[in-house]
Order: structure tokens, then sequence, then C-alpha cells
């Protein structure tokens, strides 16, 4: 299967899809209140920071974690809803799940046994997800505080500076990300970095939707796409194999928009291993092009959201590991439960620094690190 390009995809799904403007109604929607996050952490200043377009969409980030905090969308009727897990308070950021909505690095996702070698120098990673290194550690940027700069209504930029051996990475590193909410509907997240000492680098927001929106039940009846025809199966512990398995035949074929519940269920060791869906997608693309990776559809309020990257995978989480209870507890106390939300999670491959054949996280001095992710929203009539 080729690399389906944007007009080719919607035409194969025969979805009708018009700009949320179109569907605009003169109503506010309830916004969270800034006020909650004017707090201090580790003596520096938060924020909570809103972008606005002409359509009526809202987006609110916290430089706490780099998070985005609620996405606002119309559905097909115009009414609008938080499509976006998230808490109303940087407290609920404090104690809540680490990585709703958060940015990720140094390594997004896992490296095997906390370490890796880079130029004959082994470095000793925390082990903060069994014997495994998730997410850049146990103080990884999630839980940073970021230094923000909001350009205008629409545009928000959050610098980090991650000094040589945090968490055990090599380097100086920068790190900026710029957000962009466009008048075409679409939240673009542009990463740019650079270090001055050979390191590995891999980031994704770990943003967690729900269509028919946030504290919703499961997305069992969302449909997805994935532009991908392999993917990288893991062993019992969630790290890769290093295999490149077609999903053809498999719970993993999302080749065609298909209902999530359809197969996360079935009798499949890989569903088995990570309670659902936690999988790494090869894109069908080419280099650092821009391209669609995914699309999720949710049939009862029409919302479509695409996804479109430079990364050369994606991670498809499910959101096993919510509970409902106490920090899985979200906005206006809602529970938060497994599989009540999907990430959609742009990134080189997890556990890249173990496989050659994987493409390289490694950033180099003078090198010019980019990243461009971008979330189209819309409904289909």
């Amino acid at each position: 299967m080729k690399t389906i390009k944007h007009i080719s995809l919607i035409m194969v799904l025969g979805l009708v899809v018009i700009s949320c403007d179109n569907q605009r109604q003169d109503k506010e929607v309830l916004t969270l209140d800034p006020a909650k996050f004017q707090v201090e952490r580790d003596g520096r200043q938060l924020g909570l920071y809103t972008l606005k377009n002409t359509s009526g969409i809202t987006v609110q980030i916290t430089n706490y974690g780099g998070k985005i905090v609620s996405i606002i969308v119309p559905d097909r009727y115009g009414n609008l809803a938080d499509v976006c897990l998230g808490y109303e308070s940087a407290e609920g950021y404090f104690s809540g799940a680490a990585s709703m909505g958060a940015t990720m690095g140094r390594f997004a996702n896992r490296i095997a046994n906390a370490e890796f070698t880079l130029n004959d120098s082994t470095y000793r990673l925390a082990q903060n997800n069994g014997a495994h290194t998730i997410h850049g550690g146990e103080k990884g940027f999630r839980f940073k505080v970021w230094d923000a700069r909001q350009l205008d209504d629409q545009n928000l930029e959050l610098t980090y500076f991650s000094e040589d051996g945090e968490e055990g990475f090599p380097g100086n590193l920068t790190l900026k990300v710029l957000f962009s909410l466009t008048e075409n509907d679409e939240l673009v997240l542009k990463y740019h970095a650079s270090t001055d000492m050979p390191t590995i680098l891999n980031v994704t927001n770990h943003a967690f939707f729900n269509l028919a929106g946030e504290g919703s039940d499961t997305v069992l009846d969302h449909e997805l796409l994935v532009v991908a025809d392999t993917f990288t199966p893991v062993d019992d512990t969630a790290i890769p194999t290093g295999e490149l398995r077609p999903v053809a035949g498999t719970a993993m074929d999302f080749r065609q928009l298909t209902r999530l519940g359809d197969r996360i269920g079935n009798d499949d060791d890989q569903l088995k291993f990570v309670g659902g869906y936690d999988h790494n997608f090869v894109l069908n693309k080419e280099g650092n092009e821009l391209a669609l990776a995914a699309l999720l559809y949710e049939p009862v309020s029409g919302r479509v959201m695409e996804v479109k990257t430079t990364e050369p995978g994606i991670q498809v989480y499910t959101a096993n590991s919510l509970t409902g209870k106490g920090p899985d507890v979200g906005k206006g106390g809602k529970p938060y439960s497994s599989q009540s939300a999907i990430c959609l999670e742009t990134q080189h491959f997890p556990d890249s620094p173990h496989h050659d054949h994987f493409p390289s996280t490694v950033l180099n001095p003078g090198e010019d690190y980019f990243s461009e992710t971008v979330y189209r929203f819309s409904v289909k009539e």
C-alpha cells in the first residue's frame, strides 16, 4: 500500500469534511481559569496560555511540562466540547497522570534496560518503567517548568534548557516548541533543538484525545486509520523486538478506517502484553516530509482529527493504564477510565539506540533538530 495523500484519503473514506468555521454558532464555551495555574513550581512561575482562531476553536497550554490542557472544537451541529483529557488546575497536574498532554523528552517512549551507548560511552538512565526508562526518566521534560512567550493570540513559544547529565543524558540541549493554531483549524507543533555534545533526542506530545468530549465513555467506537504497512512488535515488557512486522492479517491493520474496538480483544499476544494498543507504527513516508500519518473519526459527533508529521513513526496508545480513580479523575471530577482516550504520538521508534536499522535519534553539535506535527480538526456531515 502506497502512502495515501490527504485528498485521496478523503475520497477513499467517502468523507464529506467541512471546516469548523462552517459550523460555528454564537455561543461561549467555558474555558479553564488561568488563575488556577498561576502558581510556582521549583521556584518558577507557571501559567495557562490560550490560543483562539476565528472558527471558534480554543486551545489552552501550560508551561508546566509543555502540556496541552484543553482543545475545544465544535461537532457537526456546532456544539462545542473539549476533546483533550486533562486537569483544571496546576495542582491537578502535580498529582495527576504525568503524561497527560505533555511534551516528552529527552527520549519519548522506552529505552531498554535504562542505558544506551553512544560513541563508545555508556550512559545510565533511571529505571522508571520496570527495568527500563520511559519518557525521559523520573524527572523528564514533562515535569519541568518551561520558559513561555506568547507571540500573539494564535502562537505560543515554549523553551526548555536541559543541562548536560540531566536524567543521565549527555550534552547541554536547548529545545523550543512553537504551538500555532491556524485559521485552517490546525494545531501545529514545531520543534527545534540543538546540543553542544552528541546526544539522543526523541520528542513528542502525549495528548489524550476523545473526540466525543473528554470524560465521555471509551474511544472503542472511534474509527482509526493509520498510514502504515508495518509496525514494531514488542516483548512482554513493551520493548520492541527489532522486527518490522507487516500489519496485514493482524489486529494492527488500520490501513482502512476501522473501529478501535473491533479487534482490541483479540487473542493476540501483542494486545495482551500491553492491555490493548500501545504500539509504534512505521509510517509509509519518505524521509522527513510532512505527510498524513493517521485519521481519527468519532461517528456520533462527526468530529474528525487528521494527524500529519515529519516523524517516521506514530505510537497508538489506547490509555490502557487509566483507572478512573485517584490521579485519573480529571476536569469537573470526571473519571478517566481505561481506554477512555487515544494517544497518537508522532515519534522516532522506541528503543532506537539499541536497533541500528531503526531511524537514528542521534543529534550532534552543529545540527538543527526539527520536527513538525499537525492536528487538523474538522467534521463529517
